[in-house]
């Protein structure tokens, strides 16, 4: 059968065939078939929202929507081409290539001269590479085709700059508690029937879906066929429904955020936070060794000399976990996550060696005062090499107040202990020294 441009083959095949309404999944029975049924995106489309008012003013710009799994991207992006009246194709970037990409820029340019609109949806955008991405700019850019791209990755690390200009990005979130509750509930009516489940029960499948839509009404429908009558708590629930994959990628951006919440949490002395987070990376598969290099930084960034312990407890921790391996080693990095999260912070070193390297770029050129310089020779000794050095541990005060900087510089003042911990003596050492300084110096 041809279609409106006389084409005797669809333009692109359904990847399977059709199925019967009722043997389809329930999260595709229940997919919203308006806007105003989509739940757990108001900041979008609600009254005021972003999306909306460009529904409102029937203008549909190219978006990428970016978010978790489960969230409605799919269904937000063939509601806003049914609203707009584009007509709307849909490509994966896991299954198509360039062949198809030409393949649908071809039939919307067709539609595209006969005054038609085309929405071209492309799931999982990120995963076509930044040629493949450029190929999409001057289709879009003479407006052949609006563009509607969905990803779980961050955009402005996956997405060419080019393409990020042209579009603008919507951030959809997770589903929170009352956006769950609205799809049990239709889910509930659609089957006909209450869940069998105690309100502990109840809380915890939500929990279990960790707030993906999609999953949570998988859940849901397993759960009807299994055809219980007297009601689960929450641990026959779990002994029955499989516990969802943790949300966590080693090489995504999940993985940045994960080690950051665990680095911030020791950073604001909370052991307990730090402790969950040390658990999400270890069950998430991330290597340990790379949790406790982080962790050796962490004890030099935030914590230096208010508490040494933490850098030799850290470097002890990764030999300790090298020596027994997991499930054994990983109570080592936990004993240093506690203990640095509850010792005291300082940062005067991390910033006072910022300090010295911006420093030791604008005067590089300078050489060591010719005071402290070694003379191993006797030419070395004739032209001033070491010429009034003082050994430090023979002055009467054990501190001499030589200068060490260039000749000619000014003595900058670049490490200043906050006083916490170990640090407080610290600095009440280097104020003595500062006082003996300027009394040797008159």
């Amino acid at each position: 059968m041809a279609d409106l441009f006389g084409n005797t083959e669809p333009l692109l095949r359904d990847p399977l065939p059709k199925v019967d309404e009722g043997a389809k999944p329930l999260a595709d029975r229940l997919r919203p078939k308006s806007v105003d049924e989509v739940v757990g995106q108001d900041h979008l489309l609600g009254a005021d929202g972003a999306i909306a008012r460009l529904i409102a003013r029937g203008f549909l710009p190219s978006l990428i929507l970016w978010g978790p799994p489960g969230v409605g991207k799919t269904t937000i992006a063939r509601l806003l081409a049914e609203a707009a009246g584009y007509e709307f194709q849909q490509i994966s970037a896991v299954f198509s290539g360039v062949a198809d990409l030409k393949k649908v820029f071809e039939a919307a340019a067709q539609r595209h001269r006969m005054g038609a609109r085309t929405v071209l949806f492309v799931d999982e955008i990120h995963r076509f590479n930044r040629a493949q991405q450029d190929s999409f700019l001057p289709y879009v850019e003479a407006g052949v085709v609006t563009l509607i791209g969905a990803t779980t990755e961050n955009p402005s690390f996956e997405l060419n700059g080019a393409l990020l200009s042209r579009a603008q990005v919507f951030v959809l979130k997770k589903l929170d508690d009352a956006a769950m509750d609205k799809l049990i509930v239709r889910a509930e009516d659609h089957i006909g029937h209450p869940l069998p489940l105690t309100k502990n029960a109840y809380e915890t499948l939500k929990a279990l879906s960790g707030g993906d839509g999609r999953y949570l009404l998988s859940l849901v429908e397993s759960l009807d066929h299994m055809g219980f009558q007297d009601k689960l708590d929450t641990d026959d629930l779990l002994s029955h429904l499989q516990k969802r994959r943790p949300n966590h990628d080693k090489d995504r951006e999940g993985h940045y955020n994960l080690i950051s919440a665990l680095h911030k949490s020791v950073r604001g002395s909370d052991p307990d936070a730090a402790l969950y987070w040390l658990a999400r990376m270890l069950n998430g598969g991330d290597d340990p060794l790379f949790i406790a290099r982080r962790m050796i930084r962490m004890a030099s960034e935030d914590i230096g000399n208010a508490d040494p312990m933490s850098l030799l407890l850290c470097q002890a921790a990764r030999d300790a976990y090298e020596t027994l391996g997991s499930p054994e080693g990983e109570l080592a990095l936990a004993q240093a996550v506690v203990h640095m999260a509850s010792a005291p912070k300082s940062n005067a070193v991390y910033t006072a060696f910022k300090q010295a390297q911006q420093l030791a770029r604008e005067t590089g050129h300078l050489d060591p005062p010719a005071v402290i310089l070694n003379a191993p020779t006797k030419l070395m000794k004739d032209i001033g090499y070491g010429a009034g050095y003082i050994y430090d541990p023979d002055d009467p005060d054990g501190f001499s107040g030589q200068t060490y900087f260039p000749d000619g510089m000014a003595r900058p003042a670049l490490y200043t202990p906050k006083g916490e911990g170990h640090e407080g003596k610290v600095r009440q050492r280097l104020e003595h020294w500062a006082q003996l300084r300027a009394q040797k110096r008159r």
